[in-house]
């Protein structure tokens, strides 16, 4: 029998034998979240969107109070965003570097081809950061503004040094306020885990208010240790570099694929979008943001939210677990939360002047889809307040296509909210509705 039946045969088996979520979505979020009893199937729940990008004249649905227009459109797959001190917006342009021991074995072949259908991995990766200028009549030209790198995600700037964490290293470039493009080559930093399996490979980048230290993000290996402990040394954890020498450290540890990182002025605090795993059904465990102490560990892949045990963990380490800490905040099950930006900015509602934005790029491991949004979650006193508010919907179709997917996300110099969504291969720019344009 051929590949291609084996895998629409799995597929459907697989869509077919989800279980019905069975508390209301609500009971996912916030800091106390409501933890169903895991569920074991045969084969896990693969029920991802099919991609129909952005028709003519439509666009994501904004929250009453805001509107929503394109900012940049014709991006081959935009992931990140870092906004410039002149303005000026770098779009980090990326798909997954070859990892040919990723997708081994039937079950690896159904997810490759999923991801597919899902709209990721079937160009070739752009490998280039794009910057957008805008113009006084508030036109955006585009410029290539680094080209041939290798999957990059994460970008942030030190002074007159440009720091870019590709899929396997963090490098560094020279850069000017007002610089189009950079041809100088890239400078080694430290190099990042990487190798053949490479599961989680996008790299995140923050650097720290005073420029002293970047902060890395990188994932696991695996979904629980599957591949085995070995390649996942110095992963599912945060790191800390210090971009003068390259040395780095674990700044914090057990957190299976942190993304979005983020400061949270009041407190000075370093925030984390984390991807929980899989396969434990419908509505467990749900994806977090968290504030990241110094040291700490949070669970993966011995136990989730805490000190929940995941007894596909094989051997299990009750010393760890008993570490393990408590994230801040859920963000409901498999809603692929990724871009994390604090919202500082006077230009929006006042309702999202104080909390965090998140990019949720939506399920593919539940059978009611989930995420495909972006969020903002209040904080008073540098802490998560209440429920988070949609802020951009809209993202599936009537027939639940994919429309687009949203991911990096960012406050521009009008203190506008940019989100880049890589499978619609626009940046967004949400505005308040009663604003007049830039």
């Amino acid at each position: 029998m051929k590949i291609g039946n084996i895998v629409a045969g799995a597929l459907l088996v697989l869509t077919t034998m989800t279980v019905t979520a069975s508390l209301p979505e609500t009971a996912e979020y916030g800091p106390t979240p409501q933890l169903v009893a895991p569920t074991k199937a045969l084969l896990p729940s693969l029920h991802i969107a099919k991609i129909d990008p952005w028709h003519v004249g439509r666009k994501p649905i904004a929250a009453e109070d805001l509107r929503v227009a394109a900012y940049a459109t014709d991006l081959l797959h935009p992931r990140w965003l870092l906004v410039l001190p002149n303005g000026d917006v770098l779009v980090a342009q990326a798909e997954a570097p070859p990892k040919p021991d990723d997708a081994q074995g039937l079950m690896g072949k159904v997810r490759k081809a999923i991801m597919k259908r899902a709209g990721s991995g079937a160009k070739p990766s752009a490998n280039r950061i794009t910057l957008l200028h805008e113009l006084k009549n508030g036109e955006v030209e585009k410029h290539i503004f680094l080209q041939n790198l290798n999957s990059p995600i994460g970008m942030a700037l030190i002074g007159n040094t440009l720091y870019v964490a590709n899929s396997d290293a963090v490098v560094s470039f020279p850069y000017q306020v007002g610089d189009m493009e950079i041809h100088a080559p890239a400078s080694l930093v430290t190099a990042l885990p990487a190798g053949t399996i490479n599961h989680h490979w996008t790299k995140s980048l923050l650097a720290s208010p005073d420029g002293h230290y970047l902060y890395v993000g990188v994932g696991s290996n695996s979904n629980v240790a599957e591949n085995g402990f070995e390649v996942e040394k110095e992963r599912a954890a945060v790191w800390q570099i210090d971009p003068t020498n390259g040395s780095h450290r674990i700044f914090a540890s057990g957190l299976r694929n942190p993304v979005g990182l983020a400061w949270e002025p009041s407190t000075g605090a370093l925030w984390v979008a984390v991807n929980e795993r899989d396969e434990l059904g419908d509505q467990l465990p749900p994806d977090y943001i968290t504030a990241v102490k110094e040291g700490a560990f949070y669970g993966w892949p011995y136990s989730y939210y805490g000190q929940h045990v995941d007894t596909r963990v094989k051997p299990n380490d009750p010393e760890k677990v008993a570490s393990a800490l408590a994230p801040d905040y859920a963000l409901g099950a498999h809603t692929a939360s990724l871009g994390l930006g604090w919202s500082g900015s006077h230009s929006l509602p006042t309702r999202f002047q104080n909390g965090m934005f998140v990019g949720q790029h939506g399920s593919w491991n539940r059978k009611n889809r989930s995420g495909y949004k972006v969020v903002f979650v209040p904080f008073i006193n540098g802490k998560p307040d209440g429920l988070p508010i949609d802020v951009l919907t809209g993202f599936l179709d009537s027939s639940n296509h994919a429309q687009g997917r949203p991911v990096g996300v960012a406050i521009d110099g009008h203190g506008d909210l940019l989100v880049a969504d890589d499978v619609g291969n626009v940046v967004w720019r949400v505005s308040g509705s009663d604003k007049k344009s830039p």
